[in-house]
């Protein structure tokens, strides 16, 4: 982080779906000590929430829901802490430097704006928990004709599956902490085998995938693809993070976020999936977890190998760096932007 003053933490900081919130804590607190220590007095870190740490504003958004008719959340809402809320803890540990955090998204300069990208599970086809669960919720809350159009549309349809899988897992319930993309790299892993590799329960997967995914599309929870190719994964990632820039009506020449763990663009990617309709140029920030499936040989090669982060100054396009080789320890953080 040589030369940062300005460390936004875009989503997922902290995983807070594998189990109860004080093992997670003391797993991230001596990262977040190093990091403010790193930053010193006059760095600033921002915190993002995402989904896998959704728990960090939650506390916040329900003083809002409480608080008579609150203000639209917008592109970017200041959120606030409270004494033994576990974003309160973090901001702790991120002394000395300056802390604040923003939802759902953080505008970086007047044409770059940064967010985690979970509002994307709305959108997309590949048939992951969270894709489901919102399909559901969007009966249940009657989401408005045509989808959601502002973040309180998205909160009404992703918040409660987040809640509940953040509840199973402080009860000590299934491990429902890689239910999303996971889940898509397990599956990914048992469709994708080829030849002598695929065993009979494979084979039977593979055959009664796409049949399940056409269950699924006729009771009204899709659209989904039965396909789950990496290039499909990225395209259908792509496709849904550009509607969100769409719906919301992000009007920036840039847009970083993370959440689908594939970085890019690349070099070797087509540049033109990586622009939104409207010609927003997207950045990801990739992968800060170790996901053997998804990677190749060599695998520090991966667009899923962790440890990319966007690296943004005052004028110029956000730009990638790789901040992890083959043989440095694996973190736990899911992506960063840096400005300089």
């Amino acid at each position: 982080m040589g030369g940062a003053d300005r460390l936004v933490l875009l989503g997922d900081a902290i995983e807070l779906r594998h189990g109860p919130v004080r093992d997670a804590l003391a797993i991230a607190k001596p990262v977040f000590q190093e990091l403010g220590a790193a930053l010193g007095a006059g760095g600033e870190v921002v915190i993002v929430p995402g989904n896998h740490d959704h728990h960090l504003a939650e506390p916040w958004l329900e003083r809002r829901g409480r608080t008579g008719l609150p203000p639209a959340l917008g592109l970017e809402s200041e959120v606030d802490w409270r004494a033994g809320e576990t974003l309160a803890t973090v901001a702790r540990w991120l002394a000395p430097a300056t802390v604040r955090a923003a939802y759902p998204g953080v505008w970086l300069r007047e044409d770059v704006y940064a967010m985690h990208g979970h509002y994307c599970d709305r959108h997309t086809t590949v048939p992951m928990l969270e894709r489901l669960g919102a399909g559901v919720m969007a009966k249940i809350v009657h989401e408005p004709p045509g989808g959601p159009w502002r973040a309180e549309n998205y909160e009404a349809t992703l918040a409660p599956v987040y809640a509940w899988i953040h509840a199973v897992a402080q009860s000590g319930g299934p491990d429902l902490g890689e239910s999303s993309h996971g889940a898509s790299a397990q599956a990914w892993g048992a469709l994708a085998g080829s030849g002598s590799r695929r065993s009979l329960r494979r084979r039977a997967v593979v055959a009664g995938f796409p049949a399940l995914i056409a269950t699924l599309n006729r009771a009204g929870l899709g659209p989904l693809s039965a396909s789950l190719s990496p290039p499909k994964l990225r395209r259908a990632a792509l496709r849904a993070t550009g509607e969100v820039v769409s719906r919301l009506g992000i009007g920036a020449s840039h847009v970083i976020f993370g959440h689908t763990h594939r970085a890019g663009p690349l070099p070797r990617d087509d540049a033109a999936e990586w622009r939104t309709a409207s010609g927003a140029q997207l950045t990801n920030t990739g992968c800060w977890v170790h996901e053997p499936r998804f990677l190749g040989d060599p695998p520090q090669h991966s667009p899923y190998w962790p440890g990319y982060a966007a690296w943004l100054e005052d004028e110029g396009s956000p730009r990638l760096r790789t901040l992890l080789d083959a043989t440095a320890p694996l973190g736990a953080l899911s992506g960063a932007a840096a400005r300089e």
